[in-house]
């Protein structure tokens, strides 16, 4: 909001956040061409709500909050649909964990960090998006995602503890010279000689224990 109480234009909009709303689409959805179709539609429906936006939240988590509905909507489409896992609902807040400013900070693109993000339900997905991604705090991550701070903690918590559980099976853990947690996928286990039975079908010899 302008401060004579006008709405800001739309060029200015474009201007500020196109970037930063691409980023994150693409951080939602996985995928670059995607991300800029449903940044068209998240600057037409920018476009439309700005008269009536009344600066009761920031314009950048405003539009984000547009962008999150947008990329929502598109995995809503029946040829759009992932398969979604489920979030242990059961998983709360430990005294550890009060605290959500330490983020996970892994590569998003990584394959198996992709395929988690992929599966979350939208809401959590956001969440740790908004959050760990996009570097947004809980108070404005609640914000975008309309919902209070505490939920916005909890979400976060979850999808955090979905993604930890995968890359712990998938991945080795590790801090590098900035003390950031990162990791890399496990390498494959190595395989003994194989050897040719009977029926000609080649199989694998066990290694000695």
């Amino acid at each position: 909001m302008e401060a004579s109480g006008v709405p800001p234009p739309l060029a200015r909009v474009v201007a500020e956040l196109s970037e930063p709303l691409l980023r994150y689409l693409e951080r939602y959805v996985g995928d670059r061409a995607v991300a800029e179709d449903l940044l068209q539609e998240t600057l037409i429906r920018i476009d439309r709500g700005l008269p009536g936006f009344e600066g009761r939240a920031s314009l950048k988590t405003w539009a984000f909050s547009i962008a999150t509905r947008v990329a929502a909507d598109h995995f809503r489409r029946p040829v759009n649909r992932v398969r979604i896992v489920d979030v242990d609902e059961s998983a709360q807040l430990s005294d550890g964990d009060r605290s959500v400013d330490e983020r996970l900070v892994v590569d998003e693109m990584n394959s198996c960090v992709r395929q988690v993000i992929d599966s979350l339900p939208e809401d959590y997905r956001a969440a740790i998006v908004l959050h760990d991604l996009e570097g947004m705090s809980a108070i404005e991550t609640a914000e975008v995602s309309g919902c209070s701070v505490a939920t916005a903690k909890i979400r976060i918590h979850r999808a955090r503890l979905r993604l930890r559980q995968v890359l712990e099976r998938e991945c080795v853990f590790y801090r590098d010279d900035d003390n950031v947690l990162r990791c890399d996928r496990k390498p494959l286990p190595v395989l003994g000689p194989t050897r040719t039975v009977d029926d000609g079908v080649p199989t694998v010899a066990k290694l000695p224990r």
